[in-house]
């Protein structure tokens, strides 16, 4: 109070020179952000302005980066958004779906000079335990680019396994197979077949049951002809022979399951039995499955036991037409098998 009456007492003009005087300032401190902050701040934000925005690579999640670029955040945004990844060559087992095999051909690089060939380039160092999986060949009304068969382009590559399970169990052994094989496996499904249902036997229902990568089936014993086939395929085959068991022919349907490696083993002992062959398959004539069939018995034992010409019944050698009249004259009916059977048969 002293000072201020003081301050008062004096005269007017030393008191506003007093009040303009200027004080000297320090500027406030400048924020400081390190670089490893800054991209942290900057990831966060954007992650939080836009959903579809994440993060992958090694340790990035809850480790929190290798550099701790990214800490903090798997605890924000969880794991759906923050992706630990390995670095490539210590590998998981991943299983890739494709919606059709058709879209496969968008990343053929990757399956055939990346995975199938790894393994071999690498002096068996790096295995690569992949599988691709998807619907293979034709289905109703999705024309050409939707209905091809994959069986001969996957089964002509060396480093791959190729699969095409027809049922249930086929569908559960060879899918856990594939999965715990040490090699790149495409297992080639059909979408017509996803709904039907079959006969589920007890050991199938089993955690351990496995369907060995390699082996076929023989689904009917027959004595007069052997037919051969994988995939949807089987189903008409085993129909056609149940109408032709009628009329006195007894027809041994195997079911191939495998493509590559081809068990060509159990083929030629059955044709060594029957003594005629026919193959049965979706995909188109030329360079197909059933070729490599047929080629395969004329250069081993079994072919000295034919007593007719192994035939083919494939797809149509035309891209699959969408009118539904045409395309079921494009893959091959249990009356075209049954033609076939009888041809070879002479009768």
């Amino acid at each position: 109070m002293a000072a201020v009456s003081g301050l008062m007492r004096r005269p007017l003009e030393q008191v506003s020179g007093l009040l303009r005087r200027r004080f000297h300032r320090t500027a406030p401190a400048a924020l400081q952000v390190t670089v490893r902050e800054a991209i942290n701040q900057g990831m966060d934000e954007e992650l939080e302005r836009d959903e579809k925005v994440f993060l992958l690579g090694e340790e990035v999640a809850q480790y929190d980066g290798a550099y701790k670029v990214s800490r903090g955040l798997w605890k924000k945004y969880g794991d759906k958004r923050i992706i630990d990844t390995p670095i490539s060559e210590a590998g998981l087992r991943p299983i890739c779906e494709f919606m059709t095999f058709n879209f496969s051909m968008q990343a053929i690089d990757q399956v055939i000079n990346s995975a199938a060939k790894t393994y071999y380039m690498s002096g068996g160092l790096q295995p690569v335990p992949i599988v691709f999986r998807g619907p293979n060949g034709a289905s109703a009304g999705v024309a050409a680019q939707h209905s091809q068969c994959f069986a001969a382009w996957y089964g002509h590559c060396p480093g791959l396994k190729v699969v095409s399970p027809w049922n249930s169990e086929d569908a559960k052994g060879l899918i856990k197979s594939a999965i715990r094989d040490n090699n790149p496996v495409v297992v080639l499904e059909n979408e017509l077949m996803y709904g039907v249902p079959f006969e589920f036997p007890s050991e199938a229902q089993s955690k351990d049951f496995l369907i060995p990568i390699g082996k076929a089936k023989i689904e009917r014993q027959g004595t007069h002809i052997t037919v051969v086939a994988h995939s949807r395929p089987v189903g008409h085959c085993l129909e056609a022979a149940t109408v032709l068991s009628k009329e006195g022919i007894e027809c041994e349907v195997i079911n191939m399951r495998t493509i590559r490696p081809m068990d060509i083993e159990t083929i030629e002992a059955s044709v060594m039995k029957t003594n005629h062959l026919i193959t049965v398959e979706g995909g188109w004539p030329q360079f197909g499955v059933g070729a490599e069939i047929c080629a395969r018995i004329m250069e081993g034992p079994a072919f000295n036991f034919l007593d007719a010409p192994a035939v083919r019944v494939t797809g149509a050698d035309v891209p699959m037409p969408y009118a539904k009249i045409l395309e079921d004259n494009s893959v091959p009916q249990v009356k075209d098998i049954i033609f076939a059977i009888k041809k070879t048969l002479n009768i």
